[in-house]
């Protein structure tokens, strides 16, 4: 599976952003995706993950309330939607593919796509 993440983007503190996770390859559809940031001087850290079929996902605490993931498997996207943005947002967002999911611990991700960058101004 290959994954490339994109939509970030520039934006004020309070807007609203969607991230897009393309894959290729015909098994996407039995992956969990993630998303995981990092932020300046960061380790990599959990956002969010959702299982194969979309019924069920995660969030860190950190945004649950405000994002949410959700999946079409047609068009093999995962989509993250980042709503009351905050300046501690700011990171390059990535996407990764779990064979079992959705999981938090970046150990269980077997593929990664570049990044996309997401700046938060306050």
């Amino acid at each position: 599976v290959q994954l490339q993440a994109s939509g970030g983007g520039l934006v004020q503190a309070g807007a609203s952003l969607r991230l897009s996770c393309t894959a290729s390859g015909r098994t996407f559809s039995t992956y969990a995706i993630g998303w995981f940031r990092q932020g300046p001087g960061k380790e990599r850290e959990f956002v969010s993950a959702i299982n194969w079929s979309g019924s069920n996902a995660v969030y860190s605490d950190s945004v649950k309330g405000r994002f949410t993931i959700s999946r079409d498997n047609d068009a093999k996207t995962v989509f993250l939607m980042m709503n009351s943005l905050k300046s501690e947002d700011t990171a390059v967002y990535y996407c990764g593919a779990c064979p079992r999911g959705p999981r938090s611990e970046r150990i269980w991700y077997d593929f990664w796509g570049p990044g996309t960058l997401v700046t938060v101004s306050s």
